[in-house]
């Protein structure tokens, strides 16, 4: 079985001071969680960022200072930066702003809508199509982010008619409220549902982090945990997004499984 790779979500579009102060939102706390991430194993950053005021944005110049300050320190992880519906405006040129940045090694790309619990995770066939070019165009590899199980066949679609090329990359998205919920059956049946010889990587909303995680590292497919997906590490303790990289190790430890550096996932993925 190939090397795991750990994806790390450091702070998403929810996640809070108030909610928990652990949550990087600065530049600088941004840079050194995933700095510390990448050494305790972490070989992907799904990078979001913050405006001035801490809230979720999708700002080039702030996606720019978070790659610049990461090449500067020398942190050899993948970057990968959101396109996420809940960055601001939900425009194509919005959410694709920051895809032509120097640095920028993957992106997320929903290929679908869904519910989010108090909004509306919104991706037009326009927005799509446009996002997926954009990406290709600046070398940059998709991770299809599948909320649901349509989000895959609408990949398998996209695939057949060119706009997106294989082999694919999968974040299978699980537990979110208004989309497909965390079970293993559920997962079972996303990760059959995948075109052949793609990779995946499996995301635990909340409560189903465990299950998932460990069914993904059993299953052969990869990781992504983080504050973005899970606050609390159990009931009574506040996460660290070291603390959920620290446990994703030792579940793979305990499974068997390797953990993949940055230029391992670099040619697993076909970066």
């Amino acid at each position: 079985m190939e090397k795991l790779i750990i994806t790390i979500a450091h702070t998403g579009n929810v996640p809070t001071k108030e909610l928990n102060p652990h949550t990087p939102v600065t530049i600088e706390e941004i840079v050194d969680d995933i700095k510390l991430c990448r050494e305790l194993g972490a070989a992907v950053a799904h990078i979001h960022i913050r405006d001035e005021d801490g809230k979720p944005t999708s700002r080039r110049d702030l996606f720019e200072k978070v790659l610049k300050k990461l090449e500067e320190e020398k942190v050899d992880i993948i970057r990968q930066l959101s396109t996420g519906a809940r960055g601001g405006e939900n425009t194509i040129f919005w959410r694709g702003q920051m895809l032509d940045l120097t640095g920028a090694e993957m992106a997320s790309l929903s290929t679908g809508s869904s519910n989010f619990p108090t909004s509306v995770n919104a991706n037009s066939p326009e927005l799509i199509e446009a996002l997926a070019k954009k990406m290709y165009d600046n070398g940059i590899k998709p991770e299809i982010e599948a909320f649901d199980v349509g989000m895959i066949d609408n990949a398998r679609r996209l695939l057949k008619k060119g706009i997106l090329k294989g082999p694919l990359h999968f974040n299978l998205v699980m537990n979110v409220p208004g989309a497909i919920a965390g079970t293993p059956k559920n997962l079972m049946h996303m990760v059959e549902c995948l075109p052949e010889g793609s990779t995946f990587n499996v995301s635990g909303i909340g409560r189903s982090q465990i299950s998932m995680i460990t069914m993904a590292i059993i299953l052969g497919g990869h990781v992504r945990t983080g504050l973005e997906d899970v606050i609390k590490y159990d009931k009574n303790t506040l996460a660290t997004n070291a603390m959920l990289v620290e446990r994703v190790v030792r579940l793979a430890k305990e499974l068997g499984r390797e953990i993949a550096t940055p230029d391992e996932a670099r040619n697993i993925l076909g970066l």
